[in-house]
């Protein structure tokens, strides 16, 4: 009954698109563009109407229906569904766009590299070579209208509506009936001569000379055009004459083709051709031969097509690092190509890749994932880094690699706008402080204090009270000098979040200690940092209704427009101390002391030991720095253009071979005098404010700091220097003897032999008070030690022996 039929059409998955169809190849077919009804995914629907009359031509387009249902070929264009009715047939396959039309859109672009025109030949040639030597067809309609290309830039084969068998058992060749396809025909078969095709491929690499002809100099105006080869590259020009000769007999067959034009100095020997070759390899090959691939490629992505790029590399580079063994080397080409897509498509293709890669133990993809970080945070959104990202990447912090520390310190730029309060204002400032106290390397402490000076106007306001004067006044105690002047440089960079009482009681005695500092950089910094800090509070003395605007940072909420001092200062550690502790580790593992008697930092396992000379210091150029107050500094100070913001701060990096200076204690907070006569154990007892920073320097503050050589204790009374003994003659009557007290001594002991230095006691210049301690303890060990071996003894004596398989409780 009628009202049960359905309509094929109407259930076919595939819909056509709404747009005016693309045409087409010349013969019965005509191109659409369609989309999958369930997942709206592009595809190209080739629509044959059957037309009353039109028999041999149903034919036509039934035999290439099924020719290209059963050719399955990376060359060939790709089947994906059909449909065929009374009425009509339908041939649905990837999404591709007419050659003819695809070269007239990219010449309006710009037009085509010879790189994607070698590809794109190899690939037909290619594909001509599967037909004819492998499955014994002859396609007969090479042309220009049967190639179509992908989203990739790929060339396809497409046009079998006229193929035949080579072997003869299918027939001829049928008839065509388009003048646009029999053009193509070569001499031998427009002639009408009757002359046997001595070789099956003869014909259509005739017609494969053709489309080179139209691909490089447009449509072919007729036969006698194509002895004139105009715009074809020299290269290969003589291969080209092969195919269009005369003789049928010295035209190659389809690979010998490939192979003389993949010779050295051949149009298909290129970088582009061997790429895309290996990739479609990549499977079979050797675990060391796509390690050196995926190394050289990220060279050759800038002269490779966007689209190639994007569709044929990045699939194979996420499949590689999914299913194979590649591992870190392919994250440089991968972010270099993930450039070329757009916020959506690196959401869906690369994001998911990056996070399970955070996740890796391997400590080159981690170290070369901190590196690029620039280059996908923008993409990650704030419970992505929270939970997936940040609690991975702070791993970094505790890695036994410089490097890895380093590089962990560093990402915390980019990270840090992104997280919640517990991981910012409490897990982070916990790693920070602890490598600020303890870390080794002076190179992390001093980019750690650099970072946390660029993050300040992240944190909450409580934890920039409690954190940033003390871990800044730490820094000014560093053994090692940048790190020194990043803490002068951090409070400069942050001083829109202190109040005038801090600036005043804090902050500006722990800068006046520094003026004294052994290095010139970190004196000319303090002293800048200083003058800034008192036009300041100047200001605000001379009007102090101006107080509360100069305040209004302190208690606000964190916010990144906030420092924008901090923001300008981030310049550096992107650029001047990228490599810092990396050179440092290679040239200058542990820094020679300034003088002999300041102990050097231990140098860490596995790192080569210190260079045996000293490299002298090379004072850094002072950079400017930003005041407060305008047109009141001196001629010298505004010609240096005061501004903070601008300090050169790459000279660190010969600051970092200068040698390294104990400081006192930080814990102090500045308020100690740096002259040095605190001792080890006063310097602990003193406790900061800011307790939760402080806490974490219990084991690695700098106790051992540098300090100026303590005045000696004066000896004791009645003590002559030697200088003042008469040792060339006889001392004089009426002083008495020095060594009085020794002689008697020496004539109560043994007697003193004539070849030797003596057994004098020459502690007898102490008391004997001393003498008498030390024997009583000696006794007082002496008696523990037997009654210990007493009591051991009636323990044994009691219980007699132990026997086997019993335990000693005592």
């Amino acid at each position: 009954m009628w009202f049960f039929a359905r309509d094929p059409v109407r259930d076919f998955p595939f819909e056509l698109s709404p747009d005016p169809p693309e045409g087409g190849p010349p013969g019965p077919w005509v191109l659409h563009r369609g989309r999958k009804k369930a997942t709206g995914s592009p595809v190209s629907i080739f629509v044959y109407d059957v037309k009353p009359g039109a028999d041999e031509q149903t034919q036509v387009a039934k035999a290439a229906f099924k020719r290209l249902k059963t050719l399955r070929h990376p060359n060939i264009l790709a089947y994906i569904d059909g449909l065929e009715t009374d009425k009509c047939l339908h041939v649905v396959t990837e999404a591709v766009t007419p050659l003819k039309m695809y070269l007239k859109e990219r010449a309006e672009a710009g037009g085509l590299k010879e790189l994607e025109l070698s590809w794109g030949l190899h690939q037909i040639v290619k594909a001509l070579s599967f037909l004819v030597n492998d499955c014994s067809l002859i396609h007969n309609n090479v042309c220009m209208a049967a190639v179509f290309v992908d989203r990739a830039g790929e060339w396809k084969l497409g046009g079998l509506d006229y193929m035949y068998s080579s072997q003869g058992n299918g027939g001829g060749p049928p008839r065509k009936g388009v003048p646009e396809l029999e053009q193509y025909d070569p001499p031998e078969l427009a002639d009408g001569s009757g002359r046997a095709v001595r070789e099956k491929w003869s014909a259509d690499m005739w017609r494969l000379g053709c489309l080179i002809w139209e691909v490089f100099n447009g449509s072919l105006p007729r036969a006698a055009a194509l002895r004139n080869p105009g715009k074809i590259p020299k290269s290969l020009v003589p291969h080209y004459c092969e195919l269009v000769g005369a003789n049928p007999k010295v035209r190659p067959n389809p690979a010998r083709f490939l192979q003389n034009c993949r010779a050295p100095g051949g149009f298909l020997n290129n970088r582009f051709v061997e790429t895309n070759l290996f990739l479609e390899e990549i499977q079979i090959k050797e675990p060391a031969e796509k390690q050196k691939f995926f190394q050289e490629l990220s060279k050759s992505l800038d002269s490779f097509p966007e689209d190639f790029c994007r569709h044929k590399v990045l699939p194979q580079l996420l499949t590689a690092f999914e299913f194979g063994s590649a591992g870190a080397v392919v994250l440089t080409p991968l972010f270099k190509v993930g450039k070329f897509l757009n916020a959506e498509e690196y959401q869906q293709k690369i994001i998911p890749v990056v996070v399970k890669m955070f996740s890796s133990t391997d400590r080159a993809m981690r170290i070369r994932l901190l590196q690029q970080m620039e280059q996908f945070i923008q993409y990650l959104d704030e419970p992505t880094v929270n939970t997936q990202i940040f609690p991975h990447v702070v791993h970094g912090f505790l890695d036994t690699n410089p490097a890895i520390r380093e590089q962990t310190v560093k990402s915390m730029l980019l990270l840090a706008p992104k997280l919640n309060e517990a991981n910012l204002n409490v897990e982070l400032m916990k790693h920070f402080a602890r490598l600020q106290a303890k870390d080794e390397q002076g190179p992390i402490r001093c980019n750690t204090t650099v970072c946390l000076g660029k993050i300040g106007s992240y944190l909450s306001a409580s934890t920039r009270h409690r954190v940033l004067t003390s871990a800044f006044s730490r820094a000014t105690k560093d053994p090692f000098a940048p790190s020194r002047v990043a803490g002068v440089l951090g409070f400069a960079a942050t001083h829109n979040l202190y109040s005038m009482n801090d600036c005043a009681h804090k902050i500006l005695p722990v800068l006046c200690g520094l003026t004294v500092d052994p290095e010139k950089s970190v004196r000319d910094q303090a002293f800048k940092a200083i003058r800034s800090f008192l036009s300041q509070l100047e200001s605000v003395s001379e009007d102090p209704t101006q107080l509360a605007e100069v305040e209004k940072d302190v208690h606000a909420a964190s916010s990144p427009g906030m420092g924008g001092a901090a923001a300008s200062w981030a310049g550096w550690a992107v650029t001047g101390v990228s490599s810092l502790t990396s050179k440092l580790i290679r040239a200058h593992p542990a820094a020679a002391p300034a003088e002999t008697n300041v102990p050097q930092r231990p140098t860490p396992e596995g790192l080569p030991a210190p260079a045996p000379t000293l490299v002298p210091a090379t004072p850094a150029t002072p950079g400017p720095w930003e005041t407060q107050e305008e047109g009141t500094d001196t001629a010298d100070d505004s010609s240096a253009a005061d501004r903070w913001d601008d300090e050169d701060w790459g000279s660190l990096e010969q600051e970092a071979e200068s040698v390294l200076v104990q400081q006192e204690d930080w814990s102090t907070g500045g308020q100690a005098s740096r002259a040095g006569q605190v001792s080890r154990t006063s310097s602990l007892d003193v406790k900061s404010p800011e307790s939760d920073w402080s806490s974490w320097d219990a084991e690695g503050s700098w106790e051992q700091g540098w300090q100026d050589p303590s005045p000696p204790e004066p000896p004791p009374e009645g003590t002559r220097l030697a200088s003042e003994y008469n040792w060339g003659g006889p001392e004089p009557s009426d002083k008495g003897d020095p060594f009085a007290a020794l002689s008697a001594r020496r004539e109560t002991g043994a007697q003193l032999r004539p070849d030797s230095w003596g057994d004098d006691n020459w502690e007898g210049l102490e008391t004997e008070n001393r003498q008498g301690k030390a024997e009583l303890a000696r006794k007082k060990r002496e008696e523990r030690r037997r009654e210990m071996e007493a009591k051991r003894a009636e323990k044994k004596a009691a219980k007699g022996p132990m026997k086997l398989g019993t335990r000693k409780l005592d």
